[in-house]
């Protein structure tokens, strides 16, 4: 069976769905707006996370299930992630891998208890939580991988997503790949290694490729296809669904003065919620827009922000966390680090600037410029004059707003939630006599 944007889906019982993922908000949204489709269908979602996240579960109406309290006690103020915001390149992929093992160590420690005792009957991992897929082998449960970012499916004709470079045949080039993925995994071996470890501590068949730790059953991916570069070695049970949205917000978001907006063009410039604490790249922004006819706001991208220290040149509008999608709709150009707001910004049809920091950025802005939807600026070169040309280039060349209009088309098309949500109840449809004896070995598994 292949699943299209018209599948007919079997009768699916009513699931027990669990989630695990990052405690960070580019990959809980999507998880939470996904896990609120499902229960609208009837279904019960919980997510299992740190303390931090827990308000975030709550207002999105899902079941939270705490782990890590000892390791993550939290505070209020200060998050697991909060030095990203300052760190950019290969320092935050070394933090980030960081992280990821003091992750792995909780996930394997108290995950598993936590699982049986919440009744889940089959788990959604996103592809970043690496030791999902042997805790739901442990546990004997089915899972589906979710690339809340950039598949990390390593080809060689594919450069790897924390790197700017676009796709070339040459061998070279190929050559180039393989040998940052040999980088990338040895960057990443110690939390590979503990998950190799552990599979053999719970005598579970050992991994030989990194892409065995994902579901073969399904990998659900909310990067629109079309904005992706062409891989040929994805499986067939690999879906481009677009971005996993609900017009139900669940964000703490603070009134925006939409009557202060002149008619002059917006610029939105918002760096995400992670890697927003360097202002000077903020203040390079508001210098840039000093020369140019139109009107600038800026997000902080953080709640909590102390915005009697935000000073900016020229009369910028400075928020904390203003609401995103509407001003994104609003926009003529954002500016963007080339996170998750890129593909926000292309499901409105609205062209960008984008100024990449840090993971895997760099290769969602060289998907963008392959597009021709953005001007990108590697952080190593910004400078204002650069950036003042950059924007005026987006802003007088109607061409990159065609090229981000004609990406909202193909993102409408592509299914979004709503297909996720079918795909997900597919795969119980279709195994649901193997649900009580999988184990996770078994290649004779009906995959679609």
């Amino acid at each position: 069976m292949s699943i299209s944007g018209q599948a007919i889906l079997r009768p699916c019982k009513a699931l027990n769905i669990g989630i695990l993922c990052p405690a960070v908000l580019g990959h809980i949204n999507p998880m939470c707006s996904l896990g609120q489709e499902l229960q609208r269908r009837g279904h019960q979602v919980s997510l299992f996370g740190i303390p931090e996240i827990q308000a975030k579960i709550d207002k999105a109406n899902l079941h939270f299930f705490e782990i890590g309290s000892e390791a993550y006690p939290y505070d209020g103020r200060n998050s697991v992630y909060s030095p990203l915001g300052k760190l950019s390149g290969i320092a935050g992929l070394k933090f980030a891998v960081e992280t990821s093992e003091q992750m792995t160590k909780i996930l394997f420690r108290e995950a598993p208890n936590a699982i049986k005792r919440a009744g889940i009957d089959l788990l959604l991992v996103d592809q970043l939580t690496a030791a999902g897929g042997t805790i739901a082998n442990y546990l004997n449960i089915p899972f589906i991988t979710i690339c809340n970012t950039l598949t990390l499916h390593q080809e060689a004709s594919i450069p790897p997503s924390v790197t700017d470079w676009s796709t070339n045949d040459l061998w070279c080039a190929k050559l180039r790949n393989q040998l940052a993925y040999q980088f990338l995994n040895h960057l990443t071996r110690t939390v590979w290694q503990m998950i190799c470890q552990q599979r053999h501590a719970w005598r579970l068949w050992p991994y030989r490729h990194r892409e065995d730790a994902y579901s073969q059953l399904a990998q659900i991916c909310q990067i629109p296809k079309a904005l992706d570069f062409p891989y040929s070695q994805l499986p067939p049970w690999f879906h481009y669904v677009g971005p996993l949205n609900t017009a139900v917000s669940t964000e703490d978001i603070e009134a925006f003065p939409f009557g202060k907006l002149s008619r002059k063009p917006l610029i939105y410039a918002n760096l995400g919620t992670l890697q927003n604490r360097n202002k000077d790249i903020f203040q390079h922004i508001a210098d840039a827009c000093l020369e140019i006819d139109a009107q600038l706001v800026i997000s902080m991208g953080n709640p909590k922000a102390d915005l009697s220290t935000m000073h900016f040149s020229g009369t910028p509008m400075v928020f904390a966390f203003p609401p995103h999608r509407e001003l994104i709709s609003r926009s003529h150009l954002v500016i963007t680090h080339a996170g998750s707001t890129a593909v926000t910004c292309l499901s409105a049809g609205v062209p960008m600037v984008a100024i990449p920091i840090s993971m895997d950025q760099p290769g969602m802005a060289a998907r963008l410029a392959r597009a021709g939807a953005a001007e990108i600026i590697p952080l190593a070169k910004l400078d204002i004059p650069y950036l003042r040309r950059a924007i005026q280039t987006v802003l007088d060349q109607d061409t990159y707003r065609h090229n981000a209009i004609r990406l909202s088309n193909d993102i409408k098309a592509s299914g979004g939630v709503c297909l996720a949500a079918d795909i997900v109840e597919q795969v119980a449809a279709n195994n649901a006599p193997a649900l009580n004896e999988l184990n996770g070995k078994n290649q004779d598994l009906k995959k679609f």
